[in-house]
């Protein structure tokens, strides 16, 4: 039994996303899985890193410092801190939201601001070798992420030679800079294309893809992103020379398959 976390943000409780979410959840609980969900405008979540997230803000030092002072003392707002707890508790979180603007609603960004804070999430060090864990490392080892994203265009175009570029690549901050900055493994996202135009038949195939999907996660290999510590960058953080050597971009910071 796994311990799934779903995240979703979409302002219309009558969304495509909204209806994929509750079939998804009652499939997920009907497998004896153990659900909690963050649905954050239901929630009324609120997106914006402040002070006011810390019981005693001392001004004088950098917020990032007051973040993790409070993170380590225990004062982060009663919100934040009913966030963190769902994470450590869960195996496999999904994210859900609509593909807006070549990224995730900003109330999502806005959940990552606040709830993955220094001292609980990155910031951390390798007790042995004082390292900063990053990168492959961090606060959330452990953990799976599925993006389940919904996006008004064909799937085309969100492919290898569309004009959008591959959604892996559109979702690198996300998929690279948050999941496995932290530690947790990203796992390929799943595309629900012409979100906006899909009839009856169309959505129950969509469900029964995303259903099959879930069911399916415990076997998938994660996106095979290059580690901070394997020896592959150098101190720097640029990729060795011998390493796919004469080519740039992102997908030089990937593994080959197998």
């Amino acid at each position: 039994m796994d311990r799934i976390l779903w995240i979703s943000a979409h302002p219309d409780p009558k969304s495509l996303t909204a209806s994929l979410r509750s079939a998804a959840l009652e499939h997920l609980r009907g497998r004896g899985h153990r659900v909690v969900e963050s649905d954050l405008y239901a929630m009324g979540w609120n997106p914006v890193l402040s002070d006011a997230d810390f019981e005693q803000p001392d001004t004088a030092v950098p917020l990032v410092s007051r973040q993790k002072a409070a993170t380590l003392e225990g004062t982060l707002s009663e919100d934040i801190r009913r966030e963190q707890a769902k994470v450590r508790e869960t195996d496999t979180v999904v994210l859900q939201f609509p593909l807006w603007w070549y990224g995730a609603p900003a109330i999502l960004k806005g959940w990552f601001d606040r709830v993955l804070t220094s001292g609980f999430a990155f910031w951390l060090r390798d007790p042995a070798t004082g390292r900063v864990r990053k990168y492959g490392d961090g606060g959330l080892v452990g953990r799976r992420v599925l993006t389940v994203v919904a996006a008004g265009d064909r799937s085309t175009s969100l492919g290898p030679r569309g004009i959008s570029g591959p959604l892996e690549d559109v979702l690198w901050p996300l998929l690279h800079g948050t999941v496995h900055y932290t530690g947790m493994q990203p796992l390929r996202p799943h595309l629900i294309a012409r979100s906006d135009r899909l009839d009856g038949s169309a959505f129950e195939a969509e469900k029964r893809c995303l259903l099959d999907r879930l069911d399916g996660l415990d076997t998938e290999e994660p996106i095979p992103y290059r580690t901070m510590h394997d020896g592959e960058y150098d101190r720097e953080s640029r990729l060795i020379d011998h390493l796919a050597p004469g080519e740039s971009g992102l997908a030089i910071h990937r593994r080959a398959a197998g």
